[in-house]
C-alpha cells in the first residue's frame, strides 16, 4: 500500500488548522489504498522517509528561513534518504532512493515566506522531490479558503499515490 509521509511543524493554531486540513484531504474517502502517516517535524526519522512514497510538508516561516523543527528534519535525515551534495557541499543531483518522489509544501507565515518557501525548494531539490502540486503559500489570518486549498493539497498528494 503507498504510504503518503505528512512532515509538519505545528506551534500555532494557524498552522495546525492546516495541518488538520492538510490530513483530512488525505483521507478523503474517495481515495482508497494509501496510508498515511503523520509526523511531527522534530520526531520524522530517515526511516520514515525511505518508507513513504511521497510527502507533505508544512513549516512556518520564521526569520526568512523555514522553522527550525523543518530544518532539523531535513539535517537528521538529508544524507541518509539520498540527498546529494557536490563537492563544494552545494546541493547536487540526486539519484538517491527517494528520488522522483512527489511531494507538497504549505507554509505560513505573517509577512513574508519568500525565504521559507525558497529554503525547503533547495533541500528538496536536492532530493531530487517532485513538486506535485500548487505550493500553499498563507500569509496573515487562515480562512476557510485557506483550509480548502489545504484540504485539496493533501488529497491531491494521496490521489496522486493511490
Amino acid at each position: 500500500m503507498p504510504r503518503l509521509l505528512v512532515v509538519h511543524h505545528s506551534p500555532t493554531r494557524s498552522l495546525q488548522r492546516l495541518t488538520d486540513a492538510v490530513v483530512s484531504g488525505a483521507h478523503d474517502p474517495e481515495i482508497e489504498g494509501v496510508e498515511v502517516v503523520v509526523r511531527p517535524a522534530l520526531e520524522a526519522t530517515a526511516e520514515d522517509v525511505l518508507a513513504a512514497d511521497g510527502y507533505v510538508l508544512g513549516t512556518s516561516a520564521n526569520f526568512g528561513y523555514m522553522s527550525g523543527a523543518l530544518k532539523h528534519f531535513f539535517d537528521s535525515t538529508f544524507l541518509a534518504v539520498g540527498g546529494a551534495l557536490d563537492p563544494s557541499g552545494a546541493a547536487g543531483e540526486s539519484e538517491g532512493d527517494t528520488a522522483k518522489r512527489p511531494y507538497g509544501l504549505y507554509v505560513h507565515g505573517r509577512y513574508d515566506t519568500t525565504g521559507a518557501i525558497r529554503s525547503v525548494q533547495s533541500i528538496v531539490g536536492a532530493l531530487g522531490w517532485a513538486q506535485a502540486y500548487d505550493i500553499l503559500d498563507v500569509m496573515g489570518d487562515v480562512d476557510d479558503a485557506h483550509t480548502e486549498a489545504a484540504y485539496e493539497l493533501g488529497a491531491t498528494l494521496a490521489a496522486v499515490l493511490g
